[in-house]
């Protein structure tokens, strides 16, 4: 198993190209579902859930063909020979995303079975608003032997949704449904998240009439058939927040190019109030810290546009090294403070209360053995690595993999002193 080996120190200097966003990406490959014709998406980012999607999406009978690599990758994706509508447990317990085919499937073909999906072990999160949202458009589900098994012979019909919490991946699963259904459908409460809006474009470049985007009230007008699109995956927020954030904690200066930076607002906020100094552009920003240390400042992650809880491991690791105290509470999913006891190997001052920890900021981290246990963990424990004297060896990076495009490769040309040891099997 892989292995990254970081001697830090370093501080950052240089310019960072973004990728696209993986979290716009796997539902917009889950969108070519809906149509006949071919959906053409460029932008999208060489990951392995990228690549855990597209073999789905295959299994169903849908062909794939990529061109490109680096930033410029362009995937075509047809769905106009479909063979199977069931989405087995062996691809769907990888990657939680892979629901996201049960609303196209069945508002397209009348049925739909979809295992019950697996992912990294950051907390419950159940498919149970999916369920009962397309129940509303007049589906007949029942959950039998690990799968949903999903019915609707005469078509599913649009109806209204009101979502009792916020759920990115149910608010896309039945807006991509209702493209398809009979008359009009409205969802309330729906999650307003950049992939979200970015969904909801390519659906309307598709032929779809979805509108409200960007608010928290989604209509759309059900047509009878979707056709083939070309569509630019929106850049990745959580990467270039990444980034930003490993500028400031190494006391260096980066300009990071391709990301509109009216995405990062909360982020950038919180930055400025502990201490960086920030220049926006149409299409990038520059930062680096404003004089002398940063400041702890008080984190809660909120669903968009509050705090991402995706950018929460990373800033708590910015706060080991700030100057004074810091709460971060984290109010999306219960479990994600596994960083914690591997951030404290590297001698950082956490005390973690239920949903809460309190940083207190030491001068420096010491480079430590650590254990990746999930995506956003794994880039907190790179962060710290970059920052903390000595040397820190990083396992399990496989979870990197899943959502950081050439991470070594984009840190090392900035001055990073990191590399992948690469394992057996």
């Amino acid at each position: 198993m892989d292995k990254i080996r970081i001697r830090g120190g370093r501080p950052l200097h240089g310019r960072i190209q973004i990728s696209g966003a993986k979290n716009a990406g796997l539902p917009l490959m889950a969108a070519c579902l809906l149509s006949d014709q071919t959906l053409t998406l460029s932008n999208l980012p060489a990951l392995a859930d990228i690549a855990t999607m597209a073999t789905l999406l295959e299994q169903h009978g849908v062909t794939t063909e990529v061109e490109g690599e680096n930033g410029s990758r362009t995937m075509r994706l047809n769905a106009g020979n479909i063979t199977s509508t069931t989405a087995p447990y062996d691809l769907v317990r990888k990657m939680r995303a892979s629901v996201l085919v049960l609303g196209p499937i069945l508002a397209r073909f009348g049925e739909a079975r979809v295992s019950l999906p697996g992912g990294c072990a950051i907390g419950n999160r159940p498919v149970d608003l999916h369920v009962k949202g397309l129940t509303a458009l007049g589906a007949e589900i029942v959950l039998e032997e690990g799968y949903i098994h999903a019915k609707a012979p005469k078509g599913l019909k649009g109806g209204r949704y009101v979502f009792p919490q916020v759920s990115v991946g149910a608010t896309e699963n039945l807006m991509m449904a209702a493209c398809l259904a009979e008359g009009e459908t409205t969802l309330v409460n729906a999650a307003r998240e950049p992939e979200v809006n970015d969904l909801a474009h390519c659906l309307n470049a598709m032929g779809g009439k979805v509108s409200g985007i960007g608010t928290d009230t989604l209509t759309i007008q059900g047509v009878a058939a979707l056709h083939g699109a070309e569509h630019r995956v929106v850049a990745d927020r959580i990467e270039a927040g990444t980034y930003a954030i490993a500028a400031v904690m190494t006391d260096g200066e980066l300009e990071l190019t391709g990301v509109c930076p009216t995405l990062l607002e909360a982020l950038l906020k919180l930055l400025t109030e502990a201490g960086a100094k920030i220049d926006t552009f149409e299409d990038g920003l520059r930062i680096r810290r404003a004089n002398g240390m940063m400041a702890g400042v008080d984190v809660m992650t909120e669903p968009y546009p509050g705090f991402p809880t995706d950018l929460q491991a990373q800033i708590m690791a910015l706060m080991t090294v700030s100057k004074g105290a810091a709460m971060v509470t984290e109010t999306i999913f219960e479990n994600r403070f596994m960083h914690v006891p591997e951030l404290c190997r590297m001698g950082a001052n956490i005390n973690v209360h239920h949903s809460s920890a309190m940083i207190r900021g030491v001068e420096k981290l010491k480079g430590a053995p650590v254990m990746a246990t999930d995506l956003r963990a794994s880039v907190s424990m790179v962060l710290a690595g970059l920052a903390a004297e000595g040397e820190t060896i990083i396992n399990r990076v496989y979870h990197l993999d899943r959502g950081y495009e050439r991470l070594e490769a984009k840190l090392a040309a900035c001055g990073a002193d990191i590399e992948r040891l690469r394992g057996e099997g």
